[in-house]
């Protein structure tokens, strides 16, 4: 009789310890998880989130001023989506344009929520994939840089770099309402407001 509590007791001892290293195993991995986390996983889980209210994504730009969009795609260094001024335009949002992102309490576990196995294609496509398929459209825009704002057509997309036709916002881009050809570097946009 005490051999059987005996061997109830070892084998309940060590269900116990096999339990203890799992979930240490487990919150290893997840701190590792974390650890791997980049802003665009951060936006791309509220994107997916189930709450409504943690879809829109409030951010503080490098120029100091808090906005908000809602994702509606993020690709590998931006994300597209509606804008939440009074003008209802839609914007791109080159993530190195983001100070920082303001979530709300309530919202940050989804924030940091595992992405899906297979990512999408817009995942892998960068911003200057996005400004090539803009200039093809031929889409008069906005541009918000550290410093101006210029509205136009993109004429061209280098790496690090993109022409715009300045001219009037309400005007087709024809070569004699054209003012002049502004060089922008990707790395001072703000965002683009279509």
């Amino acid at each position: 009789m005490r051999w059987d509590h005996l061997f109830d007791d070892l084998a309940a001892q060590l269900e116990h310890e096999l339990r203890a290293e799992e979930a240490d195993l487990e919150h290893e991995e997840e701190r590792l998880r974390l650890g791997r986390l980049a802003i665009r996983d951060r936006i791309a889980a509220l994107q997916r989130a189930a709450d409504p209210g943690a879809r829109r994504v409030r951010y503080r730009s490098r120029s100091g001023e808090v906005h908000s969009l809602r994702p509606l795609t993020v690709g590998r260094d931006w994300m597209a989506g509606d804008l939440d001024d009074r003008s209802g335009t839609q914007g791109v949002v080159p993530f190195s344009a983001i100070e920082a992102l303001l979530i709300d309490r309530a919202h940050v576990a989804e924030s940091l929520a595992a992405s899906p196995e297979a990512p999408i294609l817009a995942a892998r496509l960068g911003i200057a994939f996005l400004l090539r398929d803009l200039c093809r459209r031929r889409t008069p825009l906005t541009v918000e840089t550290t410093t101006t704002s210029v509205t136009g057509t993109i004429d061209r997309v280098g790496r690090d770099h993109f022409d715009v036709a300045v001219h009037e916002l309400d005007t087709p881009r024809r070569e004699r309402d054209v003012d002049h050809v502004r060089v922008i570097a990707l790395d001072q946009v703000l965002v683009l407001r279509l």
